[in-house]
Protein backbone atom coordinates (compact mmCIF):
# COMPACT_ATOMS: atom_id res chain seq x y z
CA UNK A 1 0.00 0.00 0.00
CA UNK A 2 1.11 3.32 -0.80
CA UNK A 3 0.74 6.72 1.27
CA UNK A 4 0.41 5.05 4.17
CA UNK A 5 2.64 6.70 7.09
CA UNK A 6 1.29 5.69 10.14
CA UNK A 7 -1.04 2.99 12.27
CA UNK A 8 -3.76 2.69 14.93
CA UNK A 9 -4.12 -0.93 16.25
CA UNK A 10 -6.92 -1.44 18.94
CA UNK A 11 -5.97 -4.16 20.84
CA UNK A 12 -8.47 -6.08 22.57
CA UNK A 13 -9.81 -8.88 19.33
CA UNK A 14 -6.69 -7.23 17.44
CA UNK A 15 -3.57 -8.28 19.56
CA UNK A 16 -4.59 -9.86 22.25
CA UNK A 17 -7.74 -11.80 23.68
CA UNK A 18 -8.15 -12.12 27.20
CA UNK A 19 -4.83 -10.58 26.97
CA UNK A 20 -2.93 -13.45 25.52
CA UNK A 21 -1.47 -12.56 22.22
CA UNK A 22 -2.97 -13.79 19.27
CA UNK A 23 -0.99 -16.02 16.77
CA UNK A 24 1.86 -13.90 14.75
CA UNK A 25 1.07 -10.72 16.18
CA UNK A 26 3.94 -9.79 17.98
CA UNK A 27 6.09 -10.90 14.70
CA UNK A 28 3.83 -8.44 12.50
CA UNK A 29 4.10 -5.71 15.59
CA UNK A 30 7.72 -6.18 15.32
CA UNK A 31 7.93 -5.68 11.71
CA UNK A 32 6.23 -2.57 12.04
CA UNK A 33 8.81 -1.41 14.23
CA UNK A 34 11.52 -2.28 12.46
CA UNK A 35 10.19 -0.76 9.38
CA UNK A 36 9.91 2.53 11.21
CA UNK A 37 5.66 3.28 10.80
CA UNK A 38 4.47 5.58 13.51
CA UNK A 39 2.14 3.51 15.56
CA UNK A 40 -0.54 4.07 18.14
CA UNK A 41 -2.42 1.41 19.84
CA UNK A 42 -5.93 3.14 20.21
CA UNK A 43 -8.20 0.92 22.81
CA UNK A 44 -11.52 1.15 24.15
CA UNK A 45 -10.24 -0.72 27.14
CA UNK A 46 -11.63 1.06 30.37
CA UNK A 47 -10.64 -1.85 33.37
CA UNK A 48 -7.07 -1.14 33.24
CA UNK A 49 -4.56 2.50 32.86
CA UNK A 50 -1.92 2.64 30.07
CA UNK A 51 0.72 1.78 32.52
CA UNK A 52 -1.08 -1.42 32.97
CA UNK A 53 -1.74 -1.97 29.57
CA UNK A 54 1.31 -1.46 28.48
CA UNK A 55 2.96 -3.95 30.99
CA UNK A 56 0.31 -6.78 30.06
CA UNK A 57 1.32 -6.25 26.53
CA UNK A 58 5.19 -6.25 27.00
CA UNK A 59 4.54 -9.18 28.78
CA UNK A 60 3.43 -10.84 25.89
CA UNK A 61 6.31 -9.57 24.13
CA UNK A 62 4.61 -6.60 22.03
CA UNK A 63 7.60 -3.88 21.50
CA UNK A 64 5.30 -1.33 23.16
CA UNK A 65 5.42 1.62 25.68
CA UNK A 66 2.64 3.46 27.73
CA UNK A 67 3.56 6.35 25.73
CA UNK A 68 2.34 3.94 22.46
CA UNK A 69 -1.28 3.62 23.83
CA UNK A 70 -4.58 5.47 24.24
CA UNK A 71 -7.25 4.61 26.25
CA UNK A 72 -10.87 6.06 26.07
CA UNK A 73 -10.25 6.70 30.11
CA UNK A 74 -7.62 8.83 28.80
CA UNK A 75 -9.55 10.61 26.06
CA UNK A 76 -12.51 10.85 28.70
CA UNK A 77 -10.27 12.83 30.92
CA UNK A 78 -8.87 15.72 28.79
CA UNK A 79 -12.88 15.94 27.48
CA UNK A 80 -14.12 16.56 30.91
CA UNK A 81 -11.22 19.03 31.59
CA UNK A 82 -11.91 20.59 28.87
CA UNK A 83 -15.65 21.13 28.86
CA UNK A 84 -16.46 20.04 32.57
CA UNK A 85 -13.18 21.81 34.66
CA UNK A 86 -14.31 21.21 38.34
CA UNK A 87 -17.11 19.17 37.52
CA UNK A 88 -18.14 16.00 40.19
CA UNK A 89 -17.82 12.93 38.06
CA UNK A 90 -19.94 9.66 39.08
CA UNK A 91 -17.91 6.90 37.54
CA UNK A 92 -19.45 3.52 37.52
CA UNK A 93 -17.23 1.46 35.58
CA UNK A 94 -15.85 -2.05 36.19
CA UNK A 95 -11.97 -1.72 36.72
CA UNK A 96 -9.58 0.77 38.34
CA UNK A 97 -8.53 3.67 35.95
CA UNK A 98 -8.57 6.58 38.38
CA UNK A 99 -4.72 6.84 38.00
CA UNK A 100 -5.82 7.92 33.77
CA UNK A 101 -8.44 10.59 34.70
CA UNK A 102 -5.90 13.06 35.77
CA UNK A 103 -7.45 16.34 36.64
CA UNK A 104 -11.28 14.83 36.85
CA UNK A 105 -12.86 14.69 40.44
CA UNK A 106 -14.72 11.59 41.21
CA UNK A 107 -16.75 11.48 43.82
CA UNK A 108 -17.21 7.67 44.07
CA UNK A 109 -16.55 4.89 41.98
CA UNK A 110 -17.88 1.75 40.80
CA UNK A 111 -21.37 0.94 42.72
CA UNK A 112 -22.80 3.79 41.93
CA UNK A 113 -23.14 5.14 45.29
CA UNK A 114 -22.04 9.00 46.19
CA UNK A 115 -20.45 11.01 48.76
CA UNK A 116 -21.43 14.62 49.96
CA UNK A 117 -22.45 16.47 46.82
CA UNK A 118 -25.08 15.38 43.64
CA UNK A 119 -22.76 14.40 40.90
CA UNK A 120 -22.53 17.54 37.89
CA UNK A 121 -21.85 14.31 35.17
CA UNK A 122 -22.35 10.91 35.30
CA UNK A 123 -19.73 8.36 33.55
CA UNK A 124 -19.85 5.27 32.29
CA UNK A 125 -16.95 3.32 31.52
CA UNK A 126 -16.76 -0.29 30.40
CA UNK A 127 -19.67 -2.66 31.88
CA UNK A 128 -19.28 -5.61 34.37
CA UNK A 129 -20.34 -6.54 38.08
CA UNK A 130 -20.77 -2.99 38.34
CA UNK A 131 -23.08 -1.93 35.94
CA UNK A 132 -25.92 -3.56 38.53
CA UNK A 133 -29.88 -2.01 39.34
CA UNK A 134 -28.83 -0.13 42.14
CA UNK A 135 -25.83 1.59 40.09
CA UNK A 136 -27.74 2.37 37.01
CA UNK A 137 -30.48 3.58 38.68
CA UNK A 138 -28.65 5.81 41.03
CA UNK A 139 -27.49 7.30 37.92
CA UNK A 140 -30.66 7.67 35.59
CA UNK A 141 -32.01 9.69 38.90
CA UNK A 142 -29.22 11.98 38.88
CA UNK A 143 -29.63 12.51 35.28
CA UNK A 144 -33.03 12.74 36.02
CA UNK A 145 -31.93 15.99 38.60
CA UNK A 146 -29.85 17.54 35.18
CA UNK A 147 -26.49 16.04 35.33
CA UNK A 148 -24.59 15.62 32.10
CA UNK A 149 -24.12 11.89 30.63
CA UNK A 150 -20.30 10.94 29.35
CA UNK A 151 -19.47 7.24 28.06
CA UNK A 152 -16.33 6.58 27.06
CA UNK A 153 -17.82 4.01 24.37
CA UNK A 154 -20.86 2.25 23.25
CA UNK A 155 -19.46 -1.02 22.36
CA UNK A 156 -22.32 -3.51 22.62
CA UNK A 157 -19.95 -6.67 23.86
CA UNK A 158 -16.23 -7.63 23.82
CA UNK A 159 -14.46 -11.35 23.27
CA UNK A 160 -12.92 -13.07 26.44
CA UNK A 161 -11.67 -16.27 26.60
CA UNK A 162 -15.16 -17.37 27.86
CA UNK A 163 -17.12 -16.19 24.93
CA UNK A 164 -18.61 -12.64 24.15
CA UNK A 165 -19.43 -10.63 27.15
CA UNK A 166 -22.43 -7.82 27.32
CA UNK A 167 -20.61 -4.34 27.20
CA UNK A 168 -22.01 -0.64 27.88
CA UNK A 169 -23.62 -0.07 25.13
CA UNK A 170 -25.92 -3.16 25.85
CA UNK A 171 -27.54 -0.88 28.76
CA UNK A 172 -26.63 2.63 27.37
CA UNK A 173 -29.68 3.18 25.14
CA UNK A 174 -32.05 2.60 27.51
CA UNK A 175 -30.71 4.68 30.44
CA UNK A 176 -30.60 7.89 27.55
CA UNK A 177 -34.35 6.95 26.71
CA UNK A 178 -35.38 6.98 30.52
CA UNK A 179 -34.01 9.91 31.72
CA UNK A 180 -34.65 11.81 27.75
CA UNK A 181 -30.52 12.44 27.74
CA UNK A 182 -27.88 11.76 25.37
CA UNK A 183 -24.58 10.51 26.03
CA UNK A 184 -21.14 12.21 24.73
CA UNK A 185 -19.29 9.50 23.63
CA UNK A 186 -15.55 10.16 24.12
CA UNK A 187 -13.77 6.81 22.90
CA UNK A 188 -13.84 4.98 19.47
CA UNK A 189 -16.40 5.71 17.19
CA UNK A 190 -16.32 9.69 18.19
CA UNK A 191 -13.96 11.56 15.66
CA UNK A 192 -12.59 13.40 19.14
CA UNK A 193 -11.31 9.93 19.72
CA UNK A 194 -9.48 9.82 16.47
CA UNK A 195 -8.63 13.17 16.11
CA UNK A 196 -6.43 13.02 19.33
CA UNK A 197 -5.12 9.97 17.92
CA UNK A 198 -3.85 11.95 14.72
CA UNK A 199 -2.73 14.51 16.70
CA UNK A 200 -0.37 12.46 19.24
CA UNK A 201 1.26 10.55 16.28
CA UNK A 202 1.42 13.54 14.39
CA UNK A 203 -0.21 12.17 10.87
CA UNK A 204 -2.63 13.34 8.74
CA UNK A 205 -5.83 10.86 8.42
CA UNK A 206 -5.29 10.38 4.51
CA UNK A 207 -2.02 8.37 5.52
CA UNK A 208 -3.29 6.65 8.61
CA UNK A 209 -4.21 3.41 8.95
CA UNK A 210 -6.65 2.12 11.43
CA UNK A 211 -6.71 -1.78 12.45
CA UNK A 212 -9.89 -3.30 14.34
CA UNK A 213 -12.13 -6.33 14.92
CA UNK A 214 -15.09 -3.82 15.40
CA UNK A 215 -16.26 -2.93 11.74
CA UNK A 216 -18.63 -0.24 12.89
CA UNK A 217 -16.79 1.55 15.99
CA UNK A 218 -13.42 0.74 14.90
CA UNK A 219 -13.17 0.39 10.93
CA UNK A 220 -16.29 2.51 9.35
CA UNK A 221 -16.10 4.69 12.41
CA UNK A 222 -12.05 5.70 11.19
CA UNK A 223 -13.49 5.63 7.38
CA UNK A 224 -15.74 8.63 7.70
CA UNK A 225 -12.98 10.65 9.99
CA UNK A 226 -10.75 10.04 6.10
CA UNK A 227 -8.59 6.96 7.46
CA UNK A 228 -7.74 3.98 5.34
CA UNK A 229 -10.24 0.79 7.32
CA UNK A 230 -8.45 -2.64 7.88
CA UNK A 231 -11.20 -5.28 9.70
CA UNK A 232 -9.77 -8.44 11.20
CA UNK A 233 -11.46 -11.41 11.27
CA UNK A 234 -10.48 -12.01 15.08
CA UNK A 235 -11.16 -10.75 18.74
CA UNK A 236 -15.25 -9.91 18.32
CA UNK A 237 -15.63 -10.30 14.77
CA UNK A 238 -18.70 -11.74 13.63
CA UNK A 239 -19.82 -12.63 10.02
CA UNK A 240 -23.28 -11.95 10.18
CA UNK A 241 -22.37 -8.45 12.21
CA UNK A 242 -20.02 -7.85 8.96
CA UNK A 243 -22.79 -8.18 6.16
CA UNK A 244 -25.01 -6.25 7.81
CA UNK A 245 -22.69 -3.16 8.65
CA UNK A 246 -23.19 0.19 7.39
CA UNK A 247 -20.83 0.44 4.77
CA UNK A 248 -17.88 -1.78 3.67
CA UNK A 249 -14.07 -1.74 5.29
CA UNK A 250 -11.21 -0.72 2.98
CA UNK A 251 -9.66 -3.85 3.46
CA UNK A 252 -10.47 -7.77 5.60
CA UNK A 253 -7.57 -9.67 6.87
CA UNK A 254 -7.74 -12.75 8.42
CA UNK A 255 -5.43 -11.53 11.21
CA UNK A 256 -3.54 -8.32 12.66
CA UNK A 257 -0.38 -10.89 11.63
CA UNK A 258 -1.77 -10.38 7.51
CA UNK A 259 -0.96 -6.47 8.25
CA UNK A 260 3.05 -6.32 7.18
CA UNK A 261 2.19 -8.19 3.91
CA UNK A 262 -0.49 -6.18 3.02
CA UNK A 263 1.81 -2.93 3.36
CA UNK A 264 4.51 -4.28 1.58
CA UNK A 265 6.69 -4.37 4.44
CA UNK A 266 10.33 -5.83 3.83
CA UNK A 267 10.59 -9.93 4.25
CA UNK A 268 6.80 -9.93 4.34
CA UNK A 269 4.53 -12.32 1.63
CA UNK A 270 2.33 -11.38 -1.27
CA UNK A 271 0.00 -8.95 0.37
CA UNK A 272 -3.24 -10.86 1.00
CA UNK A 273 -6.80 -10.07 -1.41
CA UNK A 274 -8.87 -7.61 0.34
Amino acid sequence: MKGIGAVLIDIDGVLTVSWKALPGAVTAMERLRAAGLPLLLVTNTTSRTRAVVAGRLAREGFPVGVDDILTAPAATAAYLREHHPDARCLLINSGEVRADLEGVEVIREGTGEVGPGAPDVVVFGGAGEEFSYPALNTAFRHLQRGARLVAMHRNLYWRTADGLDLDTGAFLPGLERAAGVEATVTGKPAGAFFATALAQLGAPASETLMVGDDIESDVLAAQRYGLTGVLVKTGKYLPETHRAATGTPDHVLDSFAELPALLGLPGAQEPPAS
